[in-house]
Protein backbone atom coordinates (compact mmCIF):
# COMPACT_ATOMS: atom_id res chain seq x y z
CA UNK A 1 0.00 0.00 0.00
CA UNK A 2 1.06 3.57 -0.59
CA UNK A 3 1.38 6.55 1.70
CA UNK A 4 -0.93 6.51 4.68
CA UNK A 5 -1.72 2.80 4.22
CA UNK A 6 -4.04 3.44 1.29
CA UNK A 7 -5.41 0.57 -0.71
CA UNK A 8 -4.58 0.67 -4.43
CA UNK A 9 -8.17 1.81 -5.05
CA UNK A 10 -7.88 4.52 -2.39
CA UNK A 11 -4.58 5.68 -3.84
CA UNK A 12 -6.08 5.84 -7.34
CA UNK A 13 -9.14 7.70 -6.03
CA UNK A 14 -6.86 10.19 -4.26
CA UNK A 15 -5.35 11.02 -7.66
CA UNK A 16 -8.80 11.29 -9.22
CA UNK A 17 -9.89 13.67 -6.46
CA UNK A 18 -6.96 15.99 -7.20
CA UNK A 19 -7.76 15.81 -10.91
CA UNK A 20 -11.43 16.59 -10.21
CA UNK A 21 -10.40 19.66 -8.17
CA UNK A 22 -8.26 20.85 -11.07
CA UNK A 23 -11.04 20.06 -13.55
CA UNK A 24 -13.55 21.93 -11.41
CA UNK A 25 -11.34 25.00 -11.37
CA UNK A 26 -10.89 24.91 -15.15
CA UNK A 27 -14.62 24.35 -15.70
CA UNK A 28 -15.48 27.32 -13.47
CA UNK A 29 -13.04 29.59 -15.30
CA UNK A 30 -14.22 28.50 -18.76
CA UNK A 31 -17.87 28.68 -17.73
CA UNK A 32 -17.47 32.17 -16.29
CA UNK A 33 -15.92 33.32 -19.57
CA UNK A 34 -18.71 31.72 -21.59
CA UNK A 35 -21.54 33.52 -19.78
CA UNK A 36 -19.91 36.71 -18.47
CA UNK A 37 -21.49 38.90 -21.15
CA UNK A 38 -24.91 37.76 -19.88
CA UNK A 39 -24.10 39.23 -16.46
CA UNK A 40 -23.81 35.73 -15.01
CA UNK A 41 -21.20 33.75 -13.13
CA UNK A 42 -21.11 30.01 -12.62
CA UNK A 43 -22.43 30.51 -9.09
CA UNK A 44 -25.42 32.49 -10.35
CA UNK A 45 -26.08 30.01 -13.13
CA UNK A 46 -25.94 27.10 -10.69
CA UNK A 47 -28.55 28.73 -8.46
CA UNK A 48 -30.73 29.48 -11.47
CA UNK A 49 -30.30 25.88 -12.64
CA UNK A 50 -31.41 24.57 -9.24
CA UNK A 51 -34.49 26.78 -9.44
CA UNK A 52 -35.28 25.55 -12.96
CA UNK A 53 -34.71 21.90 -11.99
CA UNK A 54 -37.12 22.04 -9.08
CA UNK A 55 -40.66 20.87 -9.84
CA UNK A 56 -42.06 23.77 -7.76
CA UNK A 57 -40.81 27.05 -6.27
CA UNK A 58 -38.71 26.58 -3.13
CA UNK A 59 -37.29 28.76 -0.36
CA UNK A 60 -33.59 29.58 -0.39
CA UNK A 61 -32.78 26.92 2.22
CA UNK A 62 -34.24 24.19 0.01
CA UNK A 63 -32.42 25.48 -3.08
CA UNK A 64 -29.19 25.39 -1.05
CA UNK A 65 -29.92 21.84 0.12
CA UNK A 66 -30.54 20.68 -3.45
CA UNK A 67 -27.22 22.22 -4.47
CA UNK A 68 -25.37 20.77 -1.45
CA UNK A 69 -24.37 24.35 -0.68
CA UNK A 70 -24.80 26.52 2.37
CA UNK A 71 -27.85 28.71 2.76
CA UNK A 72 -25.92 31.94 3.33
CA UNK A 73 -24.05 31.68 0.02
CA UNK A 74 -27.21 30.86 -1.88
CA UNK A 75 -29.06 33.72 -0.13
CA UNK A 76 -26.33 36.17 -1.20
CA UNK A 77 -26.57 34.95 -4.81
CA UNK A 78 -30.38 35.11 -4.76
CA UNK A 79 -30.12 38.69 -3.49
CA UNK A 80 -27.79 39.52 -6.39
CA UNK A 81 -30.09 37.81 -8.91
CA UNK A 82 -33.06 39.68 -7.46
CA UNK A 83 -31.24 43.01 -7.78
CA UNK A 84 -30.63 42.17 -11.46
CA UNK A 85 -34.31 41.31 -11.99
CA UNK A 86 -33.57 37.64 -12.71
CA UNK A 87 -35.50 36.20 -9.76
CA UNK A 88 -38.31 37.35 -7.56
CA UNK A 89 -39.53 36.23 -4.17
CA UNK A 90 -43.10 35.14 -3.71
CA UNK A 91 -45.23 34.35 -0.69
CA UNK A 92 -44.83 30.89 0.78
CA UNK A 93 -48.18 29.53 2.02
CA UNK A 94 -46.33 27.14 4.37
CA UNK A 95 -43.93 29.59 6.02
CA UNK A 96 -44.37 33.32 6.54
CA UNK A 97 -40.63 34.21 6.42
CA UNK A 98 -39.21 31.65 3.98
CA UNK A 99 -40.29 33.19 0.69
CA UNK A 100 -40.19 31.16 -2.52
CA UNK A 101 -37.56 31.93 -5.17
CA UNK A 102 -38.93 32.16 -8.73
CA UNK A 103 -37.24 33.05 -12.02
CA UNK A 104 -38.64 36.14 -13.69
CA UNK A 105 -39.26 36.30 -17.43
CA UNK A 106 -35.89 38.02 -17.79
CA UNK A 107 -34.31 35.30 -15.65
CA UNK A 108 -35.80 32.54 -17.79
CA UNK A 109 -34.56 34.24 -20.99
CA UNK A 110 -31.08 34.71 -19.52
CA UNK A 111 -30.93 31.10 -18.32
CA UNK A 112 -32.11 29.80 -21.71
CA UNK A 113 -29.46 31.89 -23.48
CA UNK A 114 -26.76 30.49 -21.19
CA UNK A 115 -27.93 26.96 -22.03
CA UNK A 116 -27.80 27.79 -25.76
CA UNK A 117 -24.20 28.93 -25.31
CA UNK A 118 -23.35 25.87 -23.24
CA UNK A 119 -24.59 23.30 -25.77
CA UNK A 120 -21.84 23.68 -28.41
CA UNK A 121 -19.22 24.15 -25.69
CA UNK A 122 -20.14 20.92 -23.86
CA UNK A 123 -20.50 19.07 -27.17
CA UNK A 124 -16.95 20.12 -28.08
CA UNK A 125 -15.66 19.02 -24.65
CA UNK A 126 -17.24 15.60 -25.12
CA UNK A 127 -15.67 15.10 -28.55
CA UNK A 128 -13.69 11.83 -28.71
CA UNK A 129 -15.22 10.55 -25.45
CA UNK A 130 -17.49 7.53 -25.66
CA UNK A 131 -20.98 7.75 -24.22
CA UNK A 132 -20.19 4.66 -22.15
CA UNK A 133 -17.11 6.32 -20.60
CA UNK A 134 -19.04 9.49 -19.76
CA UNK A 135 -21.88 7.45 -18.23
CA UNK A 136 -19.38 5.42 -16.17
CA UNK A 137 -17.69 8.59 -14.94
CA UNK A 138 -21.05 10.00 -13.94
CA UNK A 139 -22.00 6.81 -12.08
CA UNK A 140 -18.75 7.02 -10.11
CA UNK A 141 -19.28 10.71 -9.31
CA UNK A 142 -22.88 10.07 -8.19
CA UNK A 143 -21.78 7.11 -6.05
CA UNK A 144 -19.04 9.16 -4.36
CA UNK A 145 -21.43 12.08 -3.80
CA UNK A 146 -23.93 9.71 -2.19
CA UNK A 147 -21.25 8.20 0.03
CA UNK A 148 -20.07 11.62 1.15
CA UNK A 149 -23.65 12.71 1.90
CA UNK A 150 -24.27 9.57 3.93
CA UNK A 151 -21.15 10.43 5.96
CA UNK A 152 -22.56 13.90 6.64
CA UNK A 153 -20.12 15.77 4.40
CA UNK A 154 -22.96 18.02 3.21
CA UNK A 155 -23.58 19.33 6.75
CA UNK A 156 -21.48 22.01 8.42
CA UNK A 157 -20.24 20.72 11.78
CA UNK A 158 -21.75 22.47 14.79
CA UNK A 159 -19.77 25.57 15.68
CA UNK A 160 -17.65 25.66 12.53
CA UNK A 161 -17.49 29.13 11.09
CA UNK A 162 -19.59 30.69 13.84
CA UNK A 163 -16.82 32.79 15.32
CA UNK A 164 -14.00 33.65 12.97
CA UNK A 165 -10.62 33.11 14.56
CA UNK A 166 -12.01 31.18 17.54
CA UNK A 167 -10.25 28.08 18.71
CA UNK A 168 -12.33 24.90 18.27
CA UNK A 169 -13.17 24.76 21.98
CA UNK A 170 -14.47 28.37 21.75
CA UNK A 171 -16.49 27.90 18.57
CA UNK A 172 -19.69 26.87 20.34
CA UNK A 173 -19.52 29.42 23.17
CA UNK A 174 -22.03 32.23 23.21
CA UNK A 175 -20.46 35.72 23.05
Amino acid sequence: MSAGNRTPEGDALGGVILDVFRLGSLLMTAGDRLIAHLGLTNARLQVMGAIVASPRPQPVAWVARDMASNRQNVQRIVNDLRAEGLVTLSENPHHIRAQLVVLTGKGKQTYDEAMRLQAPWVNDLSRDLTLKDVQTFRRVVVALRGRLKSQGADRVPRGVGQYAGARPEQATRKP
